[in-house]
């Protein structure tokens, strides 16, 4: 086996990028430039929190959760839905679909983008921001 550079894998349209979000998470992110695929290992922080609302108009969304539990809240046209994830568990969300995720204390989400490249194919969701943000999830999970 021959390891890859990051030059190398660079010049071939693939980059990394690790951030520490304003909510806690840490993510570490896996990027193809050219199709625009990626790859994203989210850990959660000490307190756990909502994300932001958001929607694409072309990529679809695939979250598996490793460790912990996450609740999400999606919204297709009129239609929400909530829905608590444990370990193990996925969801999918499809183009044009309105979704937050808010994450337990210490959890480990993958999540792999998939469809057809958009340069930037992340659109704010401020209506669903408000509504989902109002919610306690500790007091969700009760009802799963």
């Amino acid at each position: 086996m021959q390891r890859i550079s990051e030059e190398e894998a660079r010049s071939n349209g693939i980059e990394t990028k690790h951030d520490i979000m304003k909510n806690g998470e840490r993510k570490f992110r896996l990027n193809c430039l050219v199709d625009g695929s990626s790859y994203c290992r989210t850990e959660a922080s000490e307190v756990g929190a909502w994300q932001n609302s958001h929607y694409h108009k072309l990529v679809s969304e695939l979250y598996v959760v490793q460790s912990g539990w996450l609740i999400y809240i999606e919204k297709v046209v009129d239609e929400i839905k909530l829905q608590l994830l444990r370990e193990g568990e996925i969801v999918v969300f499809k183009p044009l679909s309105h979704h937050n995720i808010y994450l337990s204390s210490n959890t480990v989400i993958h999540t792999i983008k998939y469809g057809t490249h958009l340069e930037n194919d992340w659109f704010s969701s401020p209506e669903l921001d408000t509504f989902t943000k109002s919610f306690d999830p500790k007091s969700l999970i009760l009802f799963n």
